[in-house]
């Protein structure tokens, strides 16, 4: 993962706009059965991957709902992308009581070792094809078919930008993936939308693929603009889109040591903060929580974490899209007690991407 410095580096420069926008939770008292909720200020804080606005205002709807003495939480009207969340804390020095990304890299690499020593992986949601089905193109396409229909004259592919937006490497993955599953080649069907080879920067074909960021896929898939966009399958859930599962040898969500090496075996360019091209190898996506060392109440923070690691707190997850992992994946010192039990270490595979 050290190799990915630079990037970071460059994508935290150009999305750092200003503090991320949070969820505020009032406590009025602590859960039964948990520790004291200490000292400190009585508003959990939040600042988290924009993936997550709406189902950690549910967590915490439930957190208070069967928690004897906690209020019922007001979110936030917006969260925002991983890269500007965790930089409210580790350039702009804000406290938080969680922080949360929708890249296992970020946390330790941006927050650590100055405001995190640890990290839980609590969830992940698989690359979905996200498409119009309005779109006449797009009638009868299916989870096995949908190469053939991409790569039908006139159908308009919309990916986020790589060098800016994490999904945006992601969908390059699920191109040369599938390529490679079906075709035993990176470039079989990864060549219909760039015109340079894989591992290479990545050049848009423009009579067959947009540059679309992803917060504006939803309103472009309904709108025609676009026929498809490769998202999270969360993303496509909360928007209502009309989406289609990938294969788990393409969609990024299997943490098996096989996976986890079949992965790497997809990359691509990115432009550096410099102008310099950095390479980036294809990972499982991961959703992870801390509570950072300057939370103004880390018992409180501690308590929403443990929540997304509980039955209840993974049902939530589940209705939203996410795939919950069970058990959730630690990494770092100073794990909370009552959290350590429900966690497994860090596989080694994904442990040799940390910086």
């Amino acid at each position: 993962m050290r190799r990915l410095h630079p990037l970071w580096t460059f994508l935290v420069a150009a999305l750092a706009l200003g503090a991320g926008l949070v969820a505020g939770f009032e406590l009025h008292g602590s859960p039964s059965g948990a520790p004291s909720a200490g000292s400190g200020s009585s508003t959990l804080s939040v600042t988290a991957a924009g993936l997550l606005d709406g189902v950690f205002p549910a967590e915490a709807s439930l957190l208070a709902n069967e928690t004897s003495g906690i209020s019922t939480p007001t979110a936030a009207e917006q969260f925002e992308g991983s890269l500007t969340a965790l930089e409210a804390i580790s350039e702009l020095h804000q406290p938080y009581d969680v922080a949360a990304s929708a890249d296992f890299r970020l946390i330790p690499l941006l927050l650590e070792p100055s405001y995190a020593s640890w990290q839980v992986l609590f969830a992940s949601s698989p690359l979905v094809l996200a498409y119009d089905a309005a779109s006449p193109a797009m009638h009868g396409i299916n989870s096995t078919n949908w190469p053939t229909v991409l790569t039908t004259p006139g159908v308009l592919l919309g990916l986020a930008n790589a060098s800016a937006d994490p999904d945006g490497f992601n969908a390059i993955f699920a191109l040369e993936l599938e390529g490679l599953l079906t075709e035993g080649s990176l470039s079989a069907l990864y060549d219909h939308f760039f015109t340079t080879p894989p591992g290479q920067l990545a050049v848009l074909n423009p009579a067959t693929t947009r540059s679309v960021p992803e917060t504006e896929a939803a309103s472009l898939l309904s709108s025609g603009s676009i026929d498809a966009y490769f998202l999270y399958r969360a993303f496509a859930v909360s928007h209502h889109l009309s989406y289609l599962s990938l294969s788990p040898s393409v969609d990024l969500s299997n943490f098996s040591a096989a996976a986890i090496a079949s992965y790497a075996q997809a990359s691509t360019e990115i432009l550096g903060p410099t102008g310099s091209l950095e390479r980036v190898v294809g990972a499982p996506v991961a959703f992870t929580a801390t509570v950072p060392a300057n939370a103004p109440n880390a018992t409180l923070g501690t308590l929403f974490v443990h929540l997304l690691l509980t039955p209840a707190g993974q049902a939530l997850l589940a209705e939203q899209g996410f795939s919950p992992l069970e058990p959730a994946l630690a990494q770092g010192t100073g794990l909370p007690d009552w959290i350590a039990p429900l966690t497994s270490p860090l596989p080694a595979g994904l442990a040799a991407e940390l910086p």
